[in-house]
């Protein structure tokens, strides 16, 4: 085994940080741009999540730092983020917040660090985007302390029985939506793979965002206990 391989991982680690390098800057800057709008949207939901979070937190796909204002000053931050555009506003958004960050510029399914070693992790936007989401919940049990949260909110696939129109819109848009943002999936039950992971409790809620017309308004956000 490869030294930098931790103890009990699911698979090889992963290799130096990749994104396209046209369509990575641009999502970077997409981000940093809506950093307003998706704190109007989401940061009531994302202050609840995240209020009684520990010290030290591992974040996975950090982005440019969108979460760390739902962060106290002093948390010991480990961030995933395998996309290097994003890798200055993510350093520049700890500074000056006040949180410790650590950057492993690598993708998820394969996070080096050891066996039971971090009480809490986050993830918001993000398991849409994975090319193996089984994999990196395994990842995010393996990590985790018994009785460890994974906080979670992510958009999901559309209810065709409530939500007709946006699952066909979903169905329509689904490959040009991951080509653009870089995997990003419309039409993923996370729910379900959530459900499947294995976690010793699972808080799962869900609501449709709005506006309710876009293909990402069908969300699910709570807890997953290890």
């Amino acid at each position: 085994m490869d030294d930098n391989t931790p103890s009990g991982a699911t698979g090889p680690p992963t290799g130096p940080a990749r994104s396209n390098r046209i369509r990575g800057p641009i999502n970077a800057a997409g981000l940093r741009a809506l950093d307003g709008v998706f704190d109007r949207t989401l940061g009531a939901q994302k202050r609840r999540l995240f209020a009684d979070l520990p010290d030290d937190v591992v974040e996975l796909g950090s982005g440019p730092g969108t979460n760390m204002r739902y962060l106290r000053p002093g948390t010991r931050l480990t961030a995933v983020e395998p996309n290097p555009a994003m890798h200055p506003a993510l350093t520049s958004a700890a500074a000056a917040r006040g949180i410790d960050l650590t950057l492993l510029a690598l993708g998820a399914e394969g996070i080096p660090l050891d066996d039971a070693s971090t009480d809490a992790v986050v993830c918001t936007l993000v398991l849409c985007t994975v090319d193996d989401p089984h994999q990196v919940l395994a990842e995010v049990r393996r990590i985790l302390r018994p009785g460890g949260r994974f906080v979670f909110l992510e958009h999901v696939a559309a209810d065709p029985a409530s939500h007709r129109l946006l699952a066909a819109q979903q169905r329509l848009l689904r490959r040009p939506w991951r080509w653009m943002f870089e995997g990003c999936e419309l039409h993923r039950d996370t729910g379900a793979l959530l459900a499947a992971a294995g976690f010793a409790d699972l808080d799962i809620r869900s609501a449709t965002a709005r506006p309710a017309v876009l293909p990402v308004a069908p969300m699910v956000w709570g807890t997953a206990t290890r």
